[in-house]
Parts: C-alpha cells; sequence; structure tokens
C-alpha cells in the first residue's frame, strides 16, 4: 500500500497515473489539510490532514502503521518530514521526500546556495549575485545590466514568487496594471525596495531569452529512472526526452542526489545553450501533462517503490497538449 500526502495542485494526476499502473487489489491512501475531495477520492482510502506540521509528522506515522501503509509520498513538505526521517525509519516506513537527506533540501531551497554549488560541480546555471540592501541591488544591477537584460528574484521562494524582470522602456504603473507579466523598470523596483524595512535576501541575474525546459522525474537515490521534459510552445505545450536541456537536469538531479518524483527547470539563453533555473525536490504542477506521452512518471514510481512490474513506457513522438479548466463533481 501507498500514501500520497497532500502535494501540488497535481496530486490528482498523480493518484490517477498511480492507479492506472497498479494492481487492483493495492490500495492507494490519499491525504491533503483542506476539504478536496476532488482529488483524494481518486485513492481507494482518504483523510484530511491535520493543519500543524509537527502534529501531523505523528500523526501520518500513526495512521500508516494502523493501516499497514509502507511507502509514503511527501508532497509540498519535504523538507519537514526529511527531518523527520529518523523517526520513520524506526516505525519501518519507507518515506520518499525528493531527496535523500536535509543537505538536498538545504543546497536546492536557498537559490543562492544552488547557484553556488551548480556552479562548482561544473553545472551550467545563471550566475547570480545575492543582495541584502539597496545599496548591494543598485550595484548589482549596474554590473548586470551592461551585459543585457536583468531579472530579480527570492534566495528562498516557490511558485516564481518575487520574480520580477527590469525593462527600462516599461511604464512605471505596469507593475500594479498589469502584475501578471513580471515587467517593472529598475527605477520604481529600487524605490519600491527602499521604501520599507529591512528586505530578505534576493538574487540578481541576467535574464535568459530562451525557452524554458520543464524535467519531470523519477529519481532513486540520486539516480533519474524516468523523465519527461516540457516546453511551453504558445498556449501549448511539447516534450522532450533527449536534448542538452533534459541531460543538465539529468545531471543535476543526480549531483543534488534528488530521490523520488522531483521536477528539474532550465532556460535557454540566446545562443539555445539551457542552464539550470531550479531543483523542485517535488512533483509540479503540470506533471500530469506527460503521461500523454507514453510515460507514466506517477505508476513508475508507485510500482518501482513497492517492487511492482512497472508500466511499459510507449514514447508518442509529436504531442502538444494543452491545459484546460473543467468542472468536476466533489463527492460530499
Amino acid at each position: 500500500m501507498i500514501w500520497f500526502l497532500e502535494g501540488q495542485s497535481s496530486q490528482r494526476d498523480i493518484l490517477i497515473g498511480a492507479r492506472e499502473a497498479l494492481p487492483a487489489n493495492v490500495r492507494i491512501f490519499a491525504s491533503h489539510r483542506q476539504d478536496r475531495p476532488e482529488i483524494t477520492a481518486q485513492a481507494d482510502v482518504s483523510f484530511q490532514e491535520p493543519l500543524d506540521n509537527e502534529t501531523r509528522i505523528d500523526w501520518v506515522i500513526a495512521t500508516a502503521l494502523e493501516h499497514g501503509i509502507k511507502v509514503i509520498l511527501a508532497g509540498r513538505i519535504g523538507s519537514y518530514y526529511e527531518a523527520a526521517r529518523e523517526r520513520f525509519d524506526a516505525a519501518g516506513l519507507q518515506l520518499v521526500t525528493g531527496g535523500m537527506s536535509m543537505e538536498t533540501f538545504n543546497n536546492v531551497d536557498d537559490k543562492s546556495r544552488f547557484t553556488a554549488e551548480a556552479e562548482r560541480a561544473g553545472l551550467a546555471c545563471i550566475p547570480a549575485v545575492t543582495v541584502g540592501n539597496a545599496r548591494e541591488l543598485a550595484a548589482a544591477y549596474e554590473t548586470l545590466s551592461s551585459q543585457g537584460e536583468v531579472c530579480i528574484k527570492p534566495v528562498v521562494g516557490i511558485y516564481g514568487q518575487g520574480f520580477w524582470r527590469f525593462k527600462a522602456d516599461v511604464d512605471p504603473f505596469r507593475c500594479l496594471e498589469n502584475p501578471d507579466a513580471r515587467e517593472v523598470d529598475f527605477e520604481t523596483y529600487l524605490n519600491i525596495y527602499k521604501s520599507g524595512a529591512e528586505r530578505a535576501p534576493m538574487l540578481v541575474m541576467p535574464y535568459l531569452p530562451g525557452s524554458e525546459c520543464s524535467v519531470d522525474m523519477v529519481c532513486e537515490a540520486g539516480k533519474p529512472v524516468a523523465f519527461v521534459g516540457r516546453r511551453k510552445q504558445g498556449v501549448h505545450q511539447t516534450f522532450e526526452r533527449e536534448s542538452a536541456a533534459v541531460e543538465l537536469a539529468l545531471k543535476a538531479a543526480a549531483h543534488f542526489k534528488c530521490d523520488g518524483l522531483v521536477n528539474v527547470q532550465t532556460r535557454d539563453d540566446q545562443d539555445g545553450v539551457p542552464h539550470l533555473l531550479e531543483i523542485n525536490p517535488r512533483y509540479s504542477g503540470g506533471i500530469g501533462y506527460t503521461r500523454a506521452t507514453g510515460v507514466n512518471l506517477a505508476g513508475i514510481f508507485a510500482a518501482r517503490r513497492l517492487g511492482l512490474p512497472e508500466p511499459a513506457v510507449q514514447w508518442v513522438n509529436d504531442v502538444r497538449v494543452k491545459p484546460i479548466t473543467v468542472a468536476v463533481v466533489a463527492p460530499s
């Protein structure tokens, strides 16, 4: 039996993929902190998790033992579970967090540390300057803007929160009128930055003009065993398995000792050369799209962890997908 704890919005897709791959007699468990039956109803058994993280860990261990669950995949807060790994090991539970130790999370969650480690390992990444005050921010921008466009993002963060692209010719009001564009002129940003109290550390870096590749993969003790790259092309997403971006992502996952369902993002420079953006030690929001290629990553993960035959990979070429929003009945 396998348990998928609260994860990204794609937890529903993960459960569907696992169910397609596993024998009917293997029960799938799922849980979420919120009342999300449209997600958890895809499992055979579902729970609502406690809100407090420490309470949740105690509850997860006790519940897994009560129901005879052997494999547990942490979703959103893998680092909290990783810090408690010894307790899961002592209980005879196989915990999968996205990493093999806290070192993985420490290295990938802190983007400044991630960049330094990637450079040390010889993995192509975007050079960045860490800034903690207005003087440092202005100096970093002056240095980097002489070489091209510049962007900024938090040292620690997810979902692209806090990312802004500096554009000299953009209307200063645009950042309020259309914040989703993530474009602002530097002087406006600097003035807002200086207006408040102490700021969290930020990374200032060159803005690469090429496309992004998001590589979803199944890793086991630092070894990628199945993977699919996704790239946005207008309103569609296309897929790739043999490309420089995918190769770079696989090397990065191995170096940072990823373990489980993880996601690595790259971005191409003006010459089409990929550079690392970040590693997410959890499955992505778009991982469900990859099943259209004939690669069931969630099913491969679940089957291998349970020691069962994994679903065959039947790669389909030239697939395009477009995400749409549909209504589903949420069981009461």
